[in-house]
């Protein structure tokens, strides 16, 4: 290492400011000599006094209480569409921009929802990171990405913030597809050190000269990755910055289900300590400083000091992150633009060849009375009220299936003193604070690690207990193909062994711990990153799991208590994000046991034979409704269990219907695979049986609205309806039964004749796009669309193509082919017609004709 770590002192200038001077006696005289002996660089930064501001409010808005309804002035960060417009700004108009910026999230997410209390604790973070480096080139990785909002704005995204999280709009968290400025797409935690560890070395082999900057959680720092790729870092010695943004909020705090979550693990207490411990800060600073200006013999004794100082003050040894091989400045407070600029500008300028640790001190919700005060810092948030902080949150007649969970699995636990839980600092979000308040020393928070809580759970097993693990669908995946165990010694000589903790400690000594995979499927607003589309697959693969997955509210209850039951073998059940369908719930809200590897029949038809599985069951029910009302009557089923099939009603099904089609909000390689693996072995697809799966397309589905991703992936009813129609041949029908659902604008269309254009008119002043769709032997010609602001063509013919357009649109026929005695007969022709009006879809049956 070109450098020694050091901590940046609260007050270095005057010997008195120690709390204890009488125990550093000895060292009278090197505190005479106080900081004139640091080295010229280091002696800038440590000028610097890390200064508090009173409850942590910001004066210029909290204090005049100035939110309102309407959007706040900003006439500086008016003139800021990037980065390189902060450039000329001093640092009183820094902080006058850090104001309105803060100002300006507030109002965005008021009218979106989404992350606001982590965006508001970084936000003269953000504007210190973007003054003083040069992104893009320079790269700024922002850890899970709840805290990009301001980042977003700065950089060029401030004119969509009003589309976050939407469909169509922009994403929560950073993505690289969205902005150059964004270099690396988040929303799982504690992987921005790794990947910006990789960025330096990659910058260095190509003999590049750019910065990279890591900015990291303390809950984050949780995680195993994040100390594998310190200490990987401190072994390359690359130069990068990590900047750990220590808030206090190493779970997430949830205020609907408990109040503040207190920090979890020794790290939160370690870093507590660090922010305390002045007296270790100041001595350490001085010998430093002796260190590099004498030399010689004394230089060894002051080593020897601080070392011996580290020691006897903090009890520790050393600091961790010392000893990973990282530069230690901090802590420093994150609200002081002045003392950012500073330190990071001479970091930024200081010649060193190693990884340098920020530790900076910021609070969740700054700037904003309501988030401040609130037990969750309001994390996430629906649309609400600035002047009043009141959320506008539906009331809906059921509860969540996270709560259900809870509910079912306290139910349990009241009956078996041997039921644990365990959750990866997710409390609130897999609902398991309820079963926390009940059974306090039963429930495990063991912060972002996934991979330990998985093998932890292991553990308990051996024991005898009952653990049951609810970690979100897409967070599993971290335990399951994330995991590796390290053993070292100051950061050199690593042995990595690559298992997977599901597979390696809990399928393979078939170890009976039970696996509550919340948000399985899409999950809207948080888009890909947390959509749960693959636990079906990678879980019913392992010989020794049970899968299942309830199609409502009460067959929770009953999976909850199956998991409970099985107690020679692991399993997992799966739940979607969401509100339950309003089933009722068993007695006592106390779940009964079902026979492993048993579906059952919920409708029986004829001909075709839809299986659900979980949730989409109830789509095969509505898609059932649909199709009924064209004379078919179908057969429903709900498998219940991925694995074990329920083979006697699969071969059942297969044998008395001419069409089988599985159905899952899942990816392939899922629950459908296994179905025709066994129909394939059992020899039932050598007869005329025709199978069909209808699951989540092979591409990750966008954030938006649930309804918007569901259309999307053709997941819908009318689209599993659609399906069957089309095996059947009735493709009229098939067609028709997808318009069913959407509005008719038949006011919208004039009849004309031989060519002459129908005027569709104004629709609400909002661009929209034209899809048309003849329902049969449609000739195919060119169709021209003439609008106020430009002219599209496109070819159309059976097939929907869609050209969007905007304004007054009308449409031309021309070039048409000979087989045109429809058009000019004056037959009636039917074209579908789709429109879009903000993020609000509308398709309808529009009839005119020619």
């Amino acid at each position: 290492m070109a450098l020694s770590a050091f901590s940046f002192p609260a007050h270095v200038n005057s010997v008195t400011s120690l709390e204890h001077p009488q125990k550093f006696s000895l060292l009278s005289s090197h505190f005479l000599w106080r900081t004139d002996l640091l080295p010229q660089s280091l002696y800038k930064i440590n000028q610097i006094h890390v200064k508090k501001r009173a409850n942590g409010i910001c004066a210029s808005l909290s204090e005049r209480g100035e939110y309102h309804s309407q959007r706040p002035p900003t006439p500086l960060l008016d003139t800021i569409n990037y980065p390189i417009h902060m450039k000329n700004l001093s640092v009183k108009e820094l902080k006058q921009l850090a104001d309105e910026l803060r100002s300006d999230v507030i109002f965005n997410v008021s009218k979106t929802g989404g992350h606001l209390g982590s965006s508001l604790g970084v936000v003269e973070l953000t504007v210190a990171l973007h003054y003083v480096f040069n992104a893009p080139q320079d790269k700024i990785l922002w850890d899970v990405g709840h805290q990009s909002y301001p980042h977003k704005i700065l950089t060029g995204r401030r004119d969509k913030m009003h589309t976050i999280r939407q469909t169509n709009g922009l994403a929560g968290f950073t993505k690289r597809s969205e902005s150059e400025y964004d270099c690396f797409g988040t929303g799982h935690s504690s992987t921005t050190i790794s990947a910006g560890l990789g960025m330096a070395v990659g910058r260095d082999l190509k003999g590049g000269t750019n910065k990279v900057v890591a900015v990291i959680g303390d809950g984050a720092m949780t995680a195993g990755q994040a100390y594998e790729a310190m200490n990987n870092a401190g072994y390359l010695d690359s130069d990068m910055i990590v900047i750990l943004n220590d808030n206090k909020q190493v779970s997430l705090p949830t205020a609907s289900l408990d109040g503040p979550i207190p920090p979890v693990g020794a790290l939160s207490s370690a870093l507590s300590r660090l922010q305390s411990n002045r007296p270790l800060r100041e001595l350490r600073e001085v010998a430093k400083g002796v260190t590099k200006q004498i030399g010689g013999p004394m230089h060894e004794l002051a080593a020897k000091v601080d070392e011996y100082a580290r020691g006897m003050i903090s009890g520790s040894g050393s600091t961790l992150f010392e000893e990973l091989g990282l530069y230690y400045i901090g802590p420093v407070d994150g609200h002081n633009i002045d003392d950012l600029i500073a330190i990071l500008k001479e970091v930024k300028s200081t010649k060193t060849t190693g990884p340098v640790l920020i530790h900076v001190v910021t609070e969740k919700g700054r700037g904003y009375p309501f988030a401040e005060r609130a037990a969750d810092k309001y994390h996430g948030v629906a649309k609400f009220d600035p002047a009043t902080g009141k959320q506008f949150k539906a009331s809906p007649s059921t509860q969540s299936y996270t709560t259900y969970f809870a509910e079912a699995l306290t139910a349990e636990a009241e009956a078996d003193k041997d039921i644990v839980a365990i959750h990866a600092a997710m409390g609130g979000g897999t609902g398991l604070n309820l079963f926390l308040r009940r059974f306090p020393t039963r429930c495990f928070d063991v912060g972002i690690a996934e991979q330990h809580a998985v093998t932890f759970a292991a553990g308990l097993a051996c024991e005898g207990l009952k653990p049951f693990c609810a970690i979100y669908s897409s967070f599993l995946q971290r335990a399951y193909d994330q995991a590796s165990k390290m053993a070292s010694s100051y950061s050199v000589n690593m042995t990595i062994h690559c298992n997977s903790w599901v597979v390696h400690d809990v399928d393979l000594q078939k170890l009976p711990v039970r696996f509550a995979m919340d948000r399985a499927g899409l999950v809207g607003a948080d888009g890909p990153t947390h959509c749960g589309a693959f636990d079906v697959t990678f879980m019913a693969c392992l010989p020794n799991m049970v899968v299942m997955a309830p199609s409502d509210e009460a067959e929770l209850f009953h999976m909850v208590a199956t998991a409970a039951a099985i107690d020679d073998r692991p399993s997992c059940f799966r739940y979607p994000r969401g509100n339950g369908v309003g089933v009722q719930l068993p007695p006592g809200n106390k779940g009964i046991p079902l026979e492993v590897g048993k579906g059952r029949m919920l409708i029986e038809g004829e001909r075709v034979a839809l299986l659900g599985y979980g949730t989409a069951v109830q789509s095969c029910l509505a898609a059932a409704s649909l199709v009924e009302r064209h004379g078919i009557r179908l057969t429903v089923a709900d498998a219940r269990f991925c694995k074990p099939l329920d083979h006697a009603l699969i071969r059942g099904l297969a044998k008395t219907h001419e069409i089988l089609i599985t159905v899952e909000e899942g990816s392939i390689g899922g629950f459908g695979s296994h179905v025709v693996q066994f129909l394939a072995l059992d020899g039932l697809l050598d007869g005329k049986l025709k199978w069909r799966p209808v699951v989540l397309p092979d591409r990750y589905i966008d954030h938006g609205s649930p309804a918007d991703q569901l259309v999307e992936a053709g997941l819908t009813p009318s689209h599993i309806a659609a399906t069957v129609f089309n095996i059947l041949g009735q493709r009229r029908e098939a067609l028709e039964i997808m318009s069913s659902e959407f509005k008719c604008w038949t006011s919208h269309v004039q009849a004309t004749h031989q060519g002459n254009p129908g005027n569709l008119g104004m629709v609400d002043n909002n661009p929209f796009g034209l899809y048309l769709g003849f329902k049969k032997n449609s000739p195919k010609f060119v169709v021209e669309f003439d609008t106020r602001r430009d002219a599209k063509h496109g070819d159309l013919s059976d097939n929907n193509v869609g050209i969007d357009v905007g304004g007054f649109v009308s449409v031309k026929v021309r070039n048409i082919s000979s087989n045109n005695r429809a058009l000019n007969s004056g037959k009636r022709m039917h074209f579908w017609i789709y429109y879009e009006a903000g993020p609000e879809k509308i398709r309808g049956w529009i009839e005119s004709f020619w």
